[in-house]
């Protein structure tokens, strides 16, 4: 087992800026994480993407309202198995409405809607201990914190 506590931040990426409040947060607390958002995205980072997501001990998952967001809602499943069997923490928010775009696609938009109420209404209904559902990013930063501290408490303990 690593010494090293990361947090992953996966979901919406783009040209989305949710990350920036969890990275502050995290460099001023000397957290390590995993920001799969880079500048220049190239399909051999997928592997890498996909090595983090079935390994870092915290999985932040938010879909926001700047896109459909349908690959990051599909990746959800994904994770869901992998907290069935691991004793890793995952963290969801999906916002519930896609945000309005002049130029946005209507149907694509109200089929956003529809995917995005399914996969709240699935996690609402989590019984596993070791996966949280938040509604605000506040929430979410505040609960990675919480679990950083926590499994960082674990493993000290752990070790004496």
């Amino acid at each position: 087992m690593h010494n090293t506590i990361t947090i992953g931040l996966f979901g919406t990426c783009g040209s989305s800026r949710w990350r920036d409040q969890f990275v502050i947060s995290y460099e001023d607390q000397g957290i390590a994480y995993f920001n799969p958002q880079v500048e220049h995205w190239s399909p051999a980072l997928a592997a890498v993407e996909a090595q983090h997501l079935a390994t870092d001990d915290i999985i932040l998952f938010l879909v926001t309202g700047e896109t459909a967001g349908f690959g990051s809602l599909a990746e959800i499943g994904f994770a869901l198995c992998q907290a069935v069997t691991s004793s890793r923490y995952f963290v969801f928010l999906i916002e519930p409405t896609v945000d309005p775009d002049p130029e946005a696609d209507p149907v694509l938009a109200k089929e956003s809607l529809r995917v995005r109420t399914l996969v709240r209404a699935h996690l609402s209904l989590n019984t596993l201990p070791n996966v949280f559902v938040c509604e605000t990013r506040q929430q979410m930063l505040d609960v990675s914190l919480a679990l950083h501290r926590g499994l960082g408490l674990l493993r000290s303990a752990r070790s004496i």
